[in-house]
């Protein structure tokens, strides 16, 4: 299994997480992949910058040197956006455009979304996980 880590995730290991280290370290020991939507990395580089925060963007960095940065290069991701974001809509239960966008690149490219998000809950198909709660 593969895993797509969402933007608290990545958040929680650069403040060096004991828990989510832990747990990405297990992971990469049994080969298994791990990766970063470009959402994610827009979404903390963003912060970063605007907060001035030349030391946590530096180890932001040295992560993303680690993982493999997924693009929204493919229709399919973009179709299974539009799809949850009507869905959800329809159900009468929005969440952030930025959310949907990595759930849609988890589901087309068969990853587990690692989250520490509950409204990720709502989206059909998709395969999640809590680092953060679980055991």
């Amino acid at each position: 299994m593969d895993y797509l880590l969402d933007t608290n995730i990545v958040y929680l290991i650069i403040k060096n997480n004991d828990k989510i280290n832990n747990k990405v370290y297990q992971i990469k020991f049994q080969n298994h992949k791990i990766f970063i939507s470009c959402i994610t990395y827009f979404e903390i580089r963003r912060g970063f910058l605007a907060l001035d925060a030349p030391r946590q963007r530096e180890r932001f960095n040295n992560l993303c040197q680690d993982y493999q940065i997924i693009l929204l290069d493919n229709l399919a991701i973009l179709e299974k956006a539009a799809e949850i974001h009507a869905d959800l809509r329809l159900r009468g239960l929005p969440i952030q455009t930025e959310d949907i966008l990595i759930a849609a690149t988890a589901i087309v490219k068969g990853l587990t979304l690692v989250s520490n998000d509950r409204d990720l809950l709502r989206v059909k198909e998709l395969s999640l996980e809590n680092w953060v709660t679980d055991n």
